[in-house]
């Protein structure tokens, strides 16, 4: 499976990515060996994930996310 997720980071901030194992990914997140955005503003907290059946139809909906405002994204966090 495939997934898109959002992680708040310790400076409120939000983070967006894409991976194929989710619970990993956040490990990764909070070690400091996940993305540059997110090493310096560890611990991450997991508020958003959505699954996918490709990886294709994941980082599309990655893209979008990505594009949307801060209010937007919180938006969509809690209406999930």
């Amino acid at each position: 499976m495939h997934y898109v997720y959002i992680v708040k980071c310790a400076d409120e901030t939000y983070y967006t990515g894409y991976t194929n194992n989710l619970k990993r990914r956040i490990e990764q997140h909070n070690q400091g060996d996940g993305a540059k955005y997110t090493k310096g503003r560890r611990p991450v907290e997991l508020v958003y994930s959505k699954e996918f059946d490709s990886k294709s139809k994941a980082m599309k909906r990655e893209y979008k996310i990505k594009q949307l405002t801060r209010q937007e994204k919180i938006d969509l966090i809690n209406t999930e």
